[in-house]
């Protein structure tokens, strides 16, 4: 190693050391994301940045899915990040079905072991899709044996709005984004095992419009994610 190499790493050990915990504490403790897309409309939007706390369920081994203890349970309605099973991309979406579930989506609605969910109209919104330009949502509630939350449906736009019947593997889970008319979730790449989930989601941290003026929305920082599930 060159003298000045050694000299420039002994200077900076500190700091070194400090880029070292970060990075071990962002990889196997908390972590934050971004949300690029509006798959989870009406809940998170785009420009929120959520906390992720990756010791919900499990304490990994630092940047691998190597589970040394699990230390909970995923429930049907949280809101989880988790790596694709289909190209390995971080995605958020909200957990509808648990291992052994057998779950299908008839006409928008939501069935679980045959039960299906109850639906309450909240209002409608104003969604803008390119190249459709702005469509019409429909904002619902979603109560789904212990989860409650609310979803968005487009009318005006073609989706997969019928699915299954499907059993959960064990060990894996199904999900669904919020916005169901415009979400890549367990309908195109499957049921997700649990050694991909990377954290739950738990609150926002940060929130700007990215879509428009990138105005601070200040209402929004803070908020847990139950908070905004339950907001009208």
């Amino acid at each position: 190693m060159p003298f000045q190499l050694k000299e420039s790493i002994r200077a900076n050990k500190g700091f070194l050391a400090f880029l070292l915990l970060f990075g071990i504490f962002r990889t196997a403790v908390a972590d934050w994301n971004p949300i690029p897309s509006g798959s989870m409309r009406p809940n998170l939007l785009e420009g929120d940045v959520v906390f992720v706390n990756r010791l919900a369920y499990d304490v990994k081994v630092p940047l691998t899915d190597i589970s040394l203890a699990h230390t909970g349970d995923p429930q049907r309605g949280d809101v989880v990040t988790f790596s694709s099973p289909e190209d390995g991309t971080r995605l958020i979406k909200r957990i509808a079905a648990l291992p052994g579930d057998t779950v299908e989506l008839r006409g928008e609605r939501l069935l679980i072991n045959g039960r299906q969910a109850d639906y309450t109209v909240i209002g409608n919104a104003v969604e803008h899709m390119a190249p459709l330009g702005d469509l019409q949502a429909l904002h619902l509630r979603e109560h789904s044996g212990t989860a409650d939350y609310r979803i968005q449906v487009l009318p005006q736009v073609t989706a997969m709005r019928d699915f299954g019947p499907v059993t959960v593997p064990a060990d894996s889970y199904l999900m669904l984004g919020d916005n169901r008319d415009n979400s890549g979730d367990s309908r195109v790449f499957g049921t997700v095992p649990r050694n991909l989930l990377i954290g739950r989601a738990e609150r926002i941290l940060v929130s700007a419009d990215i879509k428009g003026n990138w105005a601070p929305r200040t209402e929004r920082i803070g908020m847990s994610l139950r908070q905004v599930a339950h907001a009208e």
